[in-house]
């Protein structure tokens, strides 16, 4: 994909604080951009339509699908995820880094897509604090909570696919290191 962006892709099992992380490092770092993602899935309270992702129905999901529309997309806890290349090119092509927030399938697919990106896996600093943080969000049924836990552990086993792994285990340190990731990238 011609670009004049980078592109880093960001992963980590649901409840690992990525979007807090991603929040501070994108707020200090206006060179960044979050390329939207397109989902079936409802949207969460406090969660804007545009912003946050493209919320959509599975007809028209599956219509990006066959008109080839998509970067990358994914079947993710019972709903479909996806990256736009309209989206991908509009950050890459106004000179800003791309920030794609993906689980493991959506960054593979980036990879088997031939995309020059760098890969960040954030990951919590034990299953069990996982677990913890997911309950306190209060958001999920049971077995919502066994499905992402379960997902979780199937992503950990990945982690050794990315460029970089950061254990959220700290905030401060955990920014610190995707920063610190970016501007490796950057200088080359």
């Amino acid at each position: 994909m011609d670009a004049s962006g980078h592109i880093f892709v960001i992963c980590a099992p649901s409840g690992t604080g990525k979007r807090t992380i991603l929040h501070r490092v994108m707020s200090a770092d206006k060179n960044l951009a979050l390329a939207v993602s397109v989902t079936t899935r409802p949207p969460r309270e406090g969660e804007v339509d545009g912003v946050d992702y493209e919320f959509m129905d599975k007809d028209s999901f599956e219509k990006l699908i066959d008109e080839d529309a998509l970067v990358e997309w994914a079947h993710v806890h019972g709903n479909l995820y996806g990256t736009r290349r309209s989206e991908l090119d509009r950050v890459t092509k106004g000179g800003l880094d791309a920030v794609l927030e993906l689980d493991v399938q959506g960054m593979r697919n980036v990879r088997n897509a031939d995309i020059d990106a760098v890969t960040i896996f954030i990951a919590p600093p034990s299953i069990k604090e996982l677990e913890r943080r997911i309950r306190s969000r209060a958001t999920d049924s049971e077995s919502q909570i066994a499905l992402r836990m379960n997902n979780a552990r199937e992503e950990m086993a990945a982690r050794g696919e990315f460029d970089h792994v950061v254990v959220n285990d700290d905030l401060d340190e955990a920014v610190a290191s995707i920063e610190a990731a970016i501007q490796k990238m950057r200088i080359g």
